[in-house]
């Protein structure tokens, strides 16, 4: 199954503020028919990266089996950590930098190389608030999420305590 999905993170008074993720997922089946989901969730106090991980995190976990994705999002903390294999560096130096500090949302990138490991992915960056109408309702849910944060639902490390629904 081919599937895109377009994912944004926001952060108000980053790094100690509200923030939120949203996340678009589309697919054609068989019959032509186009299905989309949408996803979003807020917390009290996080970083813009760490949104910007969740999100993609939140989206590649609500797949139910290995698929082919085209994946899109405004973050190049992110796409870069793929496609410039900043990852592959980290795993191989402990989950260190190239600095030889520790590798910041360790825990978040490691749930990402997992929901990650069973797909296909090729990762596109996309220029934030310039138009793309999937990365703006990205952006919508994010901000949306941001501005009623549902801590209650997280723990304090960004862990989903929700179960995710799988359709």
């Amino acid at each position: 199954m081919k599937v895109s999905i377009y994912t944004d993170g926001a952060a108000r008074g980053n790094p100690d503020g509200p923030g939120g993720y949203g996340a678009v997922l589309r697919y054609v089946d068989s019959k032509g028919e186009t299905h989309q989901k949408e996803l979003s969730a807020g917390f009290d106090k996080t970083t813009n990266n760490r949104m910007e991980l969740l999100g993609v995190i939140s989206a590649l976990e609500n797949l139910t089996r290995s698929c082919e994705i085209d994946l899109y999002s405004d973050s190049k903390y992110v796409i870069s950590a793929f496609n410039e294999h900043w990852i592959d560096g980290w795993i191989r130096n402990g989950w260190k930098t190239s600095a030889k500090s520790p590798v910041k949302n360790r825990e978040l990138w490691e749930r990402l190389i997992k929901a990650a490991s069973i797909h296909h992915i090729t990762w596109h960056w996309v220029k934030g608030h310039n138009g793309h109408p999937e990365n703006e309702r990205c952006d919508e849910l994010a901000t949306m999420a941001a501005d009623a944060p549902q801590e209650s639902l997280y723990h304090d490390d960004g862990t989903d305590l929700r179960i995710l629904k799988r359709n």
